[in-house]
């Protein structure tokens, strides 16, 4: 199956918009593991047992695993989902973007290494940074289109003079991604939560793009708002959940917690699809 294949089964198969992200930070871990970044792989299989069922997707940060030396964890946290909730894709959350054979190196990592069923980028290297990536037939590509940090405004939010109709930059993102770099149907675009106006207009540019959104639940993103902005018959939306999920509790029960945010989270989204 193609990413979109398995995004749409999982969303279908367990009605559900949710992605739960996968940042793993051993100071949060529940009191009794607390700092052992040792026990990444555990806490992180823990979460994913307790919401296999309630996702359209997971998504890694490499980030939180690089930066405790975790990445055999990571590794094996891969094979657990695939083996245990194989029908979810994996999104792998790094936002690389370079060119030639280092952006071919990246792409190995991602789908040969980690086995990632997808992907995001930085595409601000153009299309070189992107292509290496496509050769993957049926993985897919999520590009960094309109951010929810408010930094993102010192260039998403710039108009481009030398392009016809002078779009803003996150505009001509959407375009480009919808129209001539997509020559594989590979591609989606990632989409902060915090500006659900502008996701309106990222889905009107792009109208049959998966699009990923980040930040509903610690980053204040508002749930019915997102899901009335991007979400269209032919246009799927992954809303993303990493904090509220995985820390909503700081005790033994912190799977079981993470289950009833996971739940709570879910049918949120579902009640603004009516």
């Amino acid at each position: 199956m193609t990413f979109l294949d398995m995004l749409r089964d999982a969303t279908a198969r367990n009605d559900s918009l949710l992605c739960v992200g996968l940042d793993p930070e051993p100071t949060r871990f529940p009191e009794s593991v607390r700092g052992e970044a040792h026990r990444i792989y555990d806490f992180c299989a823990a979460i994913v047992d307790a919401t296999a069922d309630l996702v359209c997707a997971f998504k890694p940060q490499i980030a939180y695993f690089a930066a405790h030396a975790a990445e055999d964890q990571l590794e094996r946290l891969m094979q657990h989902m695939r083996a245990n909730a194989p029908h979810v894709p994996v999104i792998l959350d790094a936002k690389r973007g370079d060119i030639g054979s280092t952006a071919e190196q990246y792409a190995r990592e991602a789908f040969e290494r980690y086995g990632a069923d997808a992907v995001t980028l930085s595409p601000f290297m153009g299309f070189d940074s992107i292509a290496p990536y496509l050769e993957y037939h049926g993985k897919g590509a999520f590009l960094l289109c309109r951010t929810s940090n408010p930094g993102g405004d010192d260039l998403q939010a710039q108009r481009l003079a030398s392009v016809e109709g002078q779009p803003l930059l996150y505009e001509h993102v959407a375009r480009l991604a919808q129209g001539q770099w997509n020559k594989n149907g590979q591609l989606g675009l990632v989409v902060g939560a915090t500006y659900p106006a502008e996701i309106e207009r990222v889905r009107a540019l792009a109208p049959t793009l998966p699009l990923l959104i980040p930040g509903v639940g610690a980053q204040g993103g508002d749930a019915a708002a997102t899901v009335r902005a991007g979400l269209r018959e032919d246009g799927p939306i992954i809303v993303n959940s990493s904090r509220a999920v995985l820390y909503a509790s700081g005790g033994a029960d912190f799977a079981a917690a993470a289950r009833s945010a996971a739940q709570a989270t879910r049918a949120a989204l579902n009640a603004a699809r009516v």
